[in-house]
């Protein structure tokens, strides 16, 4: 049965602020899903991980689920998103260890 409390959460100025993605990578092991969140702009030769999150497989399951209802009720509100180009046009070189900017 579910427990009805309420979970009280704190959201800074600079989280509040968000950071901008128009790519996104996920890579995975047997005990944890990684989200990269990448921003790539027209004329830059590269893409910039802005986010990393890493979380449990059953915690990306409930994010997938999250998503899929959510996009729903978007859908059904506003119309469907198109995907104008579902296949990533830019061929992706991903080498975590590079930190130059």
């Amino acid at each position: 049965m579910a427990d009805n409390k309420q979970l009280d959460i704190e959201l800074n100025s600079e989280v509040a602020k968000g950071s901008y993605c128009n790519l996104s990578i996920i890579t995975h092991s047997p005990n944890e899903f990684v989200l990269d969140f990448l921003k790539i702009l027209p004329g830059f030769p590269k893409a910039v991980v802005t986010e990393r999150i890493i979380m449990t497989p059953e915690n990306a399951k409930r994010l997938r689920d999250a998503l899929a209802d959510n996009v729903g009720k978007f859908e059904s509100h506003f119309g469907e998103i198109v995907l104008h180009n579902p296949e990533p046009s830019v061929p992706i070189g991903f080498n975590p260890s590079s930190n130059k900017s």
